[in-house]
């Protein structure tokens, strides 16, 4: 892997941030963006936690060095950062507070009464690699799977691009120490996200992009893999369009449901709505409600889809559980008011439910006449 060892080091001004970032997202990236939209599109990304660092520690941290490659860059040979963009953005800022043009009032405050460290923005530290491909193994360890990690969105774009490349899921899953399906869900929902781009007519993908994580997520259920006709299994070649030509009316559809319009709210609000949505779309009644329905209600469609039963169900058993819980100690406490109060509770509440299954509630009350 050649990424070099050596540390070198290297003035402010010498260094570019990176115009194909993945953090920038997907319409954002592009070679041709000036630097100084870049500074403002990370200015976002909460510079002063680092600015502070840099003040309190006395300089740029020698033992994480910036990743620097040598490429054309506005057609110039230039030194771009492709690991560390959010620490040169808060050098770049620190080094506008202090020749008296801050980016806001936080920033001239921090230098009120602790002074800029020497050489922070002759000396900054840098090793050099070859070339991105060099550098990608590292960058997706660390932001794919390791402690410093993108969004959602960020890592199957991520993954998008080392497959555009060539490379297959099972290598992806080894350079950025992954796994394989996990490596091809990203690079799946990935791609629908750019087919929905390029298909469907109200579609948003700034909203899009910002909720990535429930369409990621969706799309590991059943119910959006069989409405959307996804093949979940398909090759990089196949899944470069995961829904075909024929179900792209569904497509548009499930987007809008997931990200909302102008004139649509979103169905989908949380990403702990997500197996419920699964199990929506897998009852025709219930589709053919979220369709049809100007604005549909989330939960009139969980409702139609039997959703609710389950959920009945489920209190029911959890009852049952607790109770067999309570029956190992409750005559360890037959005295406690408390517990004669709760029992007293949970009785009068069970007759109320066998009442609602007769045939039940005689069979285990025999004789009983009310």
């Amino acid at each position: 892997m050649a990424v070099g060892t050596k540390l070198e080091f290297v003035e402010l001004k010498e260094l570019q941030l990176d115009p194909l970032n993945p953090r920038l997202g997907r319409h954002r990236m592009s070679p041709d963006t000036p630097q100084g939209e870049l500074f403002d599109m990370m200015r976002e990304w909460v510079l002063d936690e680092i600015a502070l660092s840099y003040l309190e520690s006395g300089g740029f941290w020698s033992h994480e060095p910036l990743i620097v490659v040598k490429e054309q860059l506005y057609d110039e040979d230039s030194f771009v950062v492709v690991e560390g963009n959010r620490r040169l953005a808060a050098l770049r800022a620190l080094k506008l507070a202090s020749e008296g043009h801050p980016i806001s009032k936080k920033w001239s405050e921090m230098l009120v009464d602790t002074p800029i460290p020497s050489e922070l923005f002759e000396r900054i530290p840098y090793v050099i690699a070859d070339s991105r491909e060099d550098v990608q193994a590292f960058l997706g360890f660390r932001h794919v799977t390791g402690i410093k990690q993108w969004n959602a969105d960020e890592k199957a774009g991520f993954i998008a691009r080392l497959i555009d490349q060539g490379l297959s899921y099972e290598q992806v899953a080894r350079k950025i120490g992954s796994t394989t399906p996990t490596v091809r869900k990203h690079y799946i929902a990935y791609r629908v996200l750019e087919q929905a781009e390029d298909t469907v007519e109200d579609f948003d993908p700034e909203r899009a992009d910002n909720r990535f994580a429930i369409l990621y997520m969706s799309l590991a259920t059943s119910g959006a893999q069989n409405y959307l006709h996804i093949n979940v299994t398909a090759t990089p070649q196949l899944a470069e369009r995961p829904v075909p030509q024929e179900h792209l009316d569904n497509l548009a559809h499930f987007c809008r449901w997931l990200f909302a319009t102008e004139l649509t709210p979103q169905l989908v609000s949380d990403t702990r709505q997500v197996s419920d949505f699964g199990r929506i779309l897998e009852s025709q009644e219930a589709i053919k409600y979220l369709e049809e329905s100007k604005s549909p209600k989330f939960e009139v469609a969980y409702r139609i889809s039997g959703g609710d039963e389950v959920e009945t169900i489920q209190y029911v058993l959890d009852a049952a559980n607790s109770i067999e819980l309570a029956l190992m100690r409750a005559h360890a406490f037959k005295g406690s008011v408390d517990l004669r109060e709760a029992v007293q509770r949970l009785g009068e509440d069970t007759i109320q439910l066998l009442d609602v299954f007769p045939a039940i509630r005689d069979s285990l009350l025999p004789g009983d006449e009310s």
